[in-house]
């Protein structure tokens, strides 16, 4: 857990850094979906509220040539966000130099300013995402105190966060970052029994730490989505065309060893002949028939995973049961959605983009303990790591 967070902080007066994650889906200028920008509000608000200068930090996208930074500035956002706090927002359309430094010199106590996307200077040897020395001191010469509330970069080591962090004398972790920690922390480390995490995703290759480390501390371990074929292969069942990871193979039969009943695997899937919301579908149980692939989790999975849920107090639910993203194959992936929704005894928790927006497109979030803000963060947290972006505001 952070040492500090930003309710420790005396920020009246104070010019305060905030590493905020605001990469958003953008189209011709439009935010998508401002979940993001949302969940970062209570941060920002406390600081302006509390008399604090607060310079916002983000990255958007990512930046490989000149054209992607017309498509990729953070102007859209800053407008978002003044609607959201119903005050000014002043937008820097640059990531150093006079003009951004003249801007922060005039803010008063409580207004709020946005720097322009971080990853504008990616081209240059990618100062930020390779956590450039010099261009973390200069950000944090800009400033007086650090909050980073971006958990969903808290796995990576960036000039905008672990960078400016070591630079600061005081460097804290936003009301986002602290509730991520408390929910992901206290799910792995100190669960409410009994504990059962549903892993879903394309390959067995990104989720073995995780699956590893939690058969150590979960009662069961669900397994959904197309990694559950390359456990089909290593039980010896015929696959048909499903995916599957034959290197990992050997892998896969070692955590069948290793788990014993906690691994739960479904039962039956819904298969076609080609990857194709068009073409025709259907449910088999067991072993996949030849010329057909697995694109979902069947109805016996998913009666399966709810009994084995029913009772559950913990629930850490990471990816899709199937192809979540074409509508014949998204059942599985939304029937354990709303599953969840009903367990008001358990903390349940979400990360992952499709099982997020599964219980987004359901409306059961609301009735979900906590969603994170973090794919890959959430999943480097679940396996058991040190993550760069919160051990920065630990060691202050």
């Amino acid at each position: 857990m952070a040492k500090l967070t930003v309710s420790d902080l005396d920020v009246t007066g104070k010019k305060v850094l905030i590493r905020v994650d605001f990469n958003v889906p953008i189209k011709n200028g439009v935010i998508g979906n401002d979940n993001r920008i949302v969940a970062a509000l209570p941060t920002i608000k406390y600081i302006v509220e509390n008399g604090g200068k607060a310079i916002l930090f983000s990255h958007l996208g990512r930046i490989k040539t000149e054209e992607d930074k017309k498509e990729l500035s953070l102007r859209p956002v800053a407008e978002k966000l003044a609607d959201l706090v119903k005050k000014p927002v002043t937008f820097v359309p640059t990531t150093r130099g006079a003009q951004l430094e003249e801007a922060i010199n005039k803010m008063n106590n409580g207004d709020i300013l946005l720097v322009e996307n971080t990853r504008f200077e990616d081209l240059d040897g990618k100062k930020e995402s390779k956590n450039d020395p010099e261009l973390g001191k200069y950000w944090a010469s800009l400033g007086d105190l650090f909050v980073n509330d971006a958990f969903g970069t808290a796995h990576r080591s960036h000039a905008s966060n672990v960078g400016i962090a070591s630079n600061m004398e005081k460097a804290a972790a936003g009301f986002l970052l602290e509730k991520e920690i408390k929910f992901l922390g206290n799910a792995v480390d100190t669960p409410v029994h009994p504990f059962v995490a549903i892993l879903g995703g394309a390959k067995v290759s990104d989720k073995i730490g995780v699956i590893d480390h939690l058969l150590s501390k979960a009662d069961k371990v669900i397994i959904g989505g197309g990694m559950t074929y390359t456990f089909y292969a290593a039980k010896g069942m015929s696959i048909g065309n499903s995916l599957v990871e034959a290197d990992k193979i050997e892998l896969a039969k070692e955590i069948i060893d290793k788990a014993g009943d906690k691994l739960v695997l479904p039962v039956d899937s819904v298969v076609a002949e080609k990857f194709d919301n068009d073409v025709p579908s259907k449910v088999v149980d067991g072993d996949i028939p030849d010329g057909y692939m697995a694109l979902d989790i069947g109805p016996k999975s998913v009666a399966l995973f709810k009994d084995v849920l029913k009772d559950a107090k913990t629930v850490v639910w990471n990816g899709p049961m199937g192809v979540f993203e074409m509508s014949n194959y998204a059942e599985g992936t939304l029937e354990v959605g709303k599953f969840l929704g009903t367990l008001s005894d358990a903390t349940t928790i979400v990360g992952g983009g499709d099982s997020t927006a599964a219980v987004q497109q359901l409306g059961v979030a609301d009735q979900l303990t906590h969603i994170s803000t973090g794919g890959g963060a959430s999943l480097e947290y679940l396996e058991g790591k040190t993550l760069p972006g919160i051990a920065a505001v630990s060691d202050k």
